[in-house]
């Protein structure tokens, strides 16, 4: 898929989704740096950093997930925009894994014990395997061990 032009959303869409988000799950509404979605919206979409598509996934829920551009929900946002992303990509086949997948890793990722770069593997697994590999298994597992 990653021969296919990629589609994007807009900072509104962002935005709109985290307030959707807030209101139906709580926490505290609005932002704390809007320059930093923004910045994040406009990174991914340079193919000369991000290539590849799982690349441009990774950053966009590492971005939101670590850099807190909202006051609250930086880790569901992270999740229901990198679910966004990937439907809007025709990944809607691997949509309903990424989502309980990342419940987890998005903590473990909040928290410093997953790396980007980990990140990025369990990404490309999440799209392309049925399981994650033993290797990534191991990986994941030593780093939420530590």
């Amino acid at each position: 898929m990653d021969e296919l032009k990629t589609l994007y959303f807009d900072l509104a869409h962002a935005v709109r989704e985290h307030d959707w988000l807030i209101e139906h799950s709580g926490g505290l509404p609005g932002m704390r740096e809007i320059g930093y979605l923004e910045s994040t919206l406009d990174h991914i979409q340079n193919d000369l950093y991000y290539p590849e598509f799982h690349e441009k996934l990774t950053q966009l829920v590492f971005a939101i997930n670590k850099f807190h551009a909202f006051n609250d929900g930086n880790k569901r946002t992270s999740i229901a925009l990198g679910a966004f992303f990937l439907e809007l990509n025709g990944y809607d086949y691997c949509v309903k894994k990424f989502v309980l997948e990342m419940e987890n890793i998005s903590v473990w990722l909040a928290e410093g014990k997953i790396s980007k770069e980990l990140l990025g593997e369990i990404i490309v697994s999440l799209i392309n395997d049925e399981d994650y590999p033993e290797p990534l298994k191991v990986l994941l597992l030593e780093a939420i061990s530590s």
